[in-house]
């Protein structure tokens, strides 16, 4: 039986802290191990507001004071953070971690009936917003029961609304702060949920997942592991909200003592000036910033020479690419983690060792504490090399979905297994390679082709700026790929160039590869993560909203 288990030594992992107690009152803490003046924090990389950890750790005590003894928060309660990126973010997050809350982040892109819906999932009974992303919070709040006392504002003022200054000076004026929330007794950190995430299932509804305390805590111990002592500068460009966020842009910094940068909103310009004023040296990014960064002539005009590492996650990052990041930064190596919000972000991620762009392709290697199976299609376990579904277990393995029993037991079975929903195997250097998702390939008379593969290549073609690849109906084949395709400035959609696309692809792949329809769009839909929203371009397909469309004449024999 193959069980590929981690080649790290397991981690230390305390089961009887609550996520606070161990980042702020324990001996892991930074704050038992440096001097004030050493200690890093969280900065606005505009505004240069900074506050650090005894700043955090202060600030959110008050905070937790003010939320129980003025609004009366509850522990299990839920606070939902609906916000830009903001230092004053993870403040009001560890408030209410501190006093036994739960804490759902939502996307700050949410429109009024989305952000109602996180509300009533979360069963919310806080919400902390900021100025610009009232008008969605106030009205969402009304139609999910909270009353407007019940909103806060994490930075600036709105008349009539309370601010996360004001709950600070609330809770200075107590004479004892309320004690921090200990785990009840007979419970582990492991049974205790302090965070609800939003999963971007590919189908249906998001699910809100349950994150254990010990599952950010498993995490940040598994990816210090792996994380070289120089790392200590962190920019904190993606959202804060997503499982990305939470976990390596608010917590493994802290336990890194490493300096938080924040973007609280994203323009190219304005992150390039970052990099270069901080001396950034790893960049964390996703793909859609990746592929600009290789293709924006606004990159030239910054120094960028002191870049020693480009770090990815969340959407797979395509050959072509990899080749031009490598080809524009020679002097820079290329790590990334494979994972997703029921994993608590990394199942594997790049050791030190394997920096090298020659293992870019690859999700890295299986972290600390953890092991992985790969489940074939005939049901038995798939040895080095051989593909199948990756199903992983160890201590960030998250609880399971709120509220969604029929899901949960879907996604994680009775031994602790995760079933990721994706297709790849396992070197024999150790290292994942993820070949596509299971629920998105498509099937050409009955045989699988991976999206990403062709998504791929087309992304390697002059004309192509981006594409998702989804299966169609075909009534010979049962399904056929069709590509949607957004083109570089000055290219026509036309006919013409639709077809050399098509022939592009029949040039490169097996004839069940080949593209049956290319469909050009102005832009490809994509999460905050960068993930393509494929449910997205089924919705539009079922609504007939076509806009030019090629079709390949040809019919695809096997």
């Amino acid at each position: 039986m193959t069980i590929f288990k981690s080649r790290q030594p397991p981690i230390d992992l305390p089961t009887d802290l609550t996520d606070w107690d161990w980042l702020f009152d324990s001996k892991h803490s930074p704050l038992q191990q440096y001097p004030e003046s050493e200690l890093a924090g969280f900065q606005n990389a505009i505004t240069k507001e900074r506050v650090n950890w005894r700043q955090v750790k202060d600030n959110s005590t008050w905070i937790s004071t003010a939320l129980v003894k003025k609004y009366g928060l509850k522990e299990g309660q839920t606070i939902s953070l609906f916000s830009q990126n903001t230092v004053w973010y993870p403040v009001a997050m560890f408030a209410g971690l501190r006093a036994g809350a739960k804490i759902s982040g939502a996307s700050p892109a949410y429109n009024i009936e989305e952000m109602t819906f996180a509300l009533k999932t979360a069963e919310a009974k806080f919400l902390m917003t900021t100025p610009n992303s009232m008008e969605v919070a106030s009205a969402s709040a009304k139609a999910a029961g909270l009353p407007q006392e019940n909103v806060f504002l994490l930075e600036g003022e709105l008349e009539g609304y309370t601010t996360v200054q004001d709950l600070i000076r609330i809770g200075q004026s107590y004479s004892t702060q309320t004690p921090a929330f200990k785990l009840p007794p007979g419970k582990k950190n492991k049974d205790v949920c302090g965070f609800l995430s939003f999963s971007s299932g590919t189908t249906g509804l998001p699910k809100a997942v349950m994150i254990s305390h010990q599952n950010v805590i498993a995490q940040c111990l598994q990816i210090q592991q792996i994380t070289p002592p120089t790392q200590k500068k962190i920019m904190a460009v993606l959202p804060l909200f997503h499982i990305t966020g939470l976990v390596h842009q608010m917590h493994l910094p802290i336990l890194l003592n490493a300096e938080v940068v924040m973007l609280p909103s994203f323009t190219m310009e304005k992150m390039l000036s970052v990099i270069v004023e901080y001396q950034l040296g790893e960049l964390l990014m996703v793909p859609p910033i990746l592929i600009r960064m290789v293709r924006d002539p606004l990159v030239d005009s910054f120094d960028l020479s002191h870049v020693t590492r480009f770090s990815s996650g969340a959407a797979p990052l395509s050959e072509e690419i990899i080749q031009l990041l490598q080809k524009k930064f020679p002097k820079t190596g290329f790590k990334q983690g494979y994972g997703m919000t029921e994993s608590c972000s990394c199942i594997t991620a790049h050791p030190p060792d394997k920096y090298a762009y020659r293992y870019a392709h690859s999700g890295g290697a299986v972290v600390a504490s953890t092991e992985v199976k790969i489940l074939k299609a005939d049901g038995t376990l798939g040895g080095v090399g051989e593909d199948g579904e990756v199903l992983a277990r160890g201590p960030q393995v998250v609880m399971g979905y709120l509220g969604n029993e029929r899901a949960t037991r879907e996604t994680f079975d009775e031994d602790g297994w995760l079933h990721t929903g994706d297709q790849g195997h396992i070197s024999d250097e150790g290292m994942i390679y993820i070949t596509d998702r299971i629920k998105e390939l498509i099937k050409v008379k009955g045989i699988g082709v991976a999206p990403a593969e062709l998504e791929d290549l087309l992304l390697g073609h002059e004309k192509v700026e981006d594409v998702a690849v989804m299966g169609v109906a075909d009534e010979y084949s049962g399904e056929v790929p069709k590509a949607y395709v957004v083109l570089k400035p000055g290219y026509a959609r036309d006919t013409a160039v639709g077809r050399e696309l098509i022939q592009f692809v029949k040039d490169k792949k097996v004839r069940y590869k080949w593209i049956k329809e290319i469909e050009f769009i102005a832009e490809i839909p994509k999460s905050a993560s960068g993930k393509i929203l494929r449910r997205v371009l089924r919705d539009k397909e079922k609504r007939m909203e076509n806009g030019v469309v090629v079709k390949d004449k040809a019919r695809a024999r096997l």
